[in-house]
């Protein structure tokens, strides 16, 4: 799982905690006055003892519940190796929601949540455990009004998604009473290639139908993320220029100015291409090139994000057109920070990506000839995502070559961090007697647009799974189309030596950069 650079956490103004029109942008969206409010039901977190459950999972959970959304007797059960009593599992949350949550703490809200909260201590391969887990689902039947209604949450390393859904198929709870329904919610990443997706699907699908799985990206939980398709199906303006006639690349860049951190273990092996452009930059590509689909739910998205995967092609020459690398020591924003080689935990000689950029084609009528350039990577010059189409220059041009000489390119760019917001760039003249013209730009911001604060990603995502909501949550089909576009990729690098070496606080290999410019283009510097 990819980890953000940790920001203090936002805390909203106090409001009426069921949702009034400006204070909760989670509302149902088919009535701007409603909340989406989630119905009874529970949420079991495995390895709740993790980073992720405690930076995300639970404030997330209380700032649903802050909000409105959750059902008086919604409950959370914690799954892990610890020797505690509910009322210890109780102090753990609290200590994460003080710490991250991003709505204010109203006692009365967590008093509430707290009287549901349960945690069950044991092992993965511990049926005591899970039969113990079983009890525990029907207490909570009985006693807040759950009704059967439970989504299961693997905050687990990989190698253990097989032995938790087999250990809930085998004791049970992976079969809701009639009338009531089971989740499941999986982490990525979901394999580490083509073959190992398709086993992973094939186990889960054992326990699970495939309607019945929220595989999470928590890109796609971002508001500027659904916005693209907002932008691009809702407006006269943009829609009519988004192919190729018009376009003349795509760049879409997540960028990070920090380093794996504690994270050698989940790290090392994995790498920056599968760690984000299997998944997140994927992702982001084929909402960007993805037809308009019939409707907004599910299947309709799946089928038009499918034509996308499916029709994307690989550059014959991979030596030329994809570059890996890996940090090394430098000075960054003031400090000497240390090379990938020499963190905590990695091997000297480690060949693991920490940049990756590759250009991909989508074989298609509105795409044909136009390259996708995707890239990624850790302790460059700072923290950013953003999506970058770049329009073709004006066939012909009217202007001296003296009034324009320092005109780019026009480009509508799309801001998912941290600034979020839409920036369009186009040249205007510059005032003066004489006719000079200059790259300006005009900015959409969030944050000065809504009075409303964005959800947090996983506020969303959660709310979403026990809605049954499985708009924003990739298939399996997905997921193995993504590793059948970028196992070509990783087989080329394991078989052609090393990464090339960056310093850190750059903006990656000079390899990157010599990429484009054999295709007279260059890297936007965000």
């Amino acid at each position: 799982m990819t980890e953000e650079t940790t920001e203090a956490p936002h805390k909203e103004t106090p409001g009426d905690p069921a949702g009034t029109e400006w204070s909760n942008p989670l509302r149902d969206s088919r009535d701007r006055r409603l909340p989406r409010i989630a119905g009874p039901s529970g949420l079991v977190i495995f390895g709740v003892t993790g980073d992720l459950s405690r930076k995300k999972l639970m404030p997330a959970v209380y700032d649903l519940a802050n909000r409105g959304l959750l059902p008086p007797g919604f409950s959370l059960v914690g799954f892990a190796r610890r020797d505690w009593e509910d009322q210890d599992f109780a102090e753990v949350v609290h200590d994460a929601v003080e710490e991250h949550a991003r709505t204010p703490f109203r006692e009365e809200v967590w008093q509430q949540l707290a009287e549901g909260m349960r945690f069950v201590p044991g092992d993965f391969d511990d049926d005591t455990a899970f039969e113990q887990l079983r009890l525990t689902v029907d207490e909570l039947d009985s006693s807040r009004g759950t009704s059967g209604n439970y989504a299961f949450y693997l905050s687990v390393p990989p190698r253990f998604f097989p032995k938790v859904v087999q250990q809930l198929k085998k004791h049970g709870l992976a079969d809701a009473p009639a009338g009531a329904w089971r989740r499941a919610v999986i982490e990525k990443p979901f394999g580490h290639d083509l073959r190992s997706a398709k086993e992973l699907n094939a186990i889960v699908h054992e326990v699970f139908a495939p309607d019945q799985v929220f595989r999470i990206d928590h890109y796609l939980g971002k508001e500027t993320v659904q916005n693209i398709l907002a932008l691009r199906f809702a407006n006269t303006m943009f829609e009519p220029i988004w192919n190729r006639s018009f376009v003349d690349h795509v760049q879409i860049t997540m960028a990070e100015d920090i380093g794996i951190g504690g994270r050698a273990g989940y790290y090392d092996g994995i790498g920056a291409a599968r760690d984000v452009i299997q998944n997140h930059l994927l992702q982001l590509m084929a909402l960007t090139a993805m037809e308009e689909p019939a409707s907004f739910d599910a299947a309709s998205l799946l089928t038009e994000k499918l034509k996308v995967f499916r029709a994307v092609r690989l550059p014959k020459d991979l030596g030329r057109h994809t570059v890996r690398g890996q940090y090394e020591g430098a000075w960054q924003g003031g400090r000497r920070v240390c090379g990938y080689a020499e963190e905590d935990g990695i091997d000297a000689g480690s060949t693991t990506d920490t940049y990756a950029a590759i250009k991909l084609g989508v074989d298609n009528r509105r795409w044909a000839g136009v390259p996708f350039y995707l890239r990624t990577g850790k302790r460059l010059g700072r923290r950013v995502t953003e999506i970058a189409v770049v329009l073709q220059r004006a066939p012909h041009s009217p202007f001296d070559s003296t009034a324009t000489e320092e005109l780019g390119e026009n480009a509508v760019v799309i801001r998912v961090q941290p600034d979020e917001g839409v920036t369009v760039r186009f040249g205007s003249k510059v005032p003066g007697t004489s006719m000079e013209i200059r790259d300006v730009s005009m900015d959409f911001a969030y944050g000065e647009s809504f009075t409303e604060s964005s959800p947090e990603a996983y506020e969303r995502l959660i709310l979403d799974v026990l809605l049954g909501d499985a708009n924003l949550f990739p298939r399996h089909q997905e997921v193995e189309e993504s590793w059948r576009i970028l196992d070509p990729v990783e087989e080329y690098w394991a078989s052609h030596g090393s990464p090339a070496r960056y310093a850190s606080g750059g903006w990656g290999p000079a390899e990157a950069d010599e990429m484009l410019a054999r295709d007279g283009r260059s890297w936007r510097r965000p």
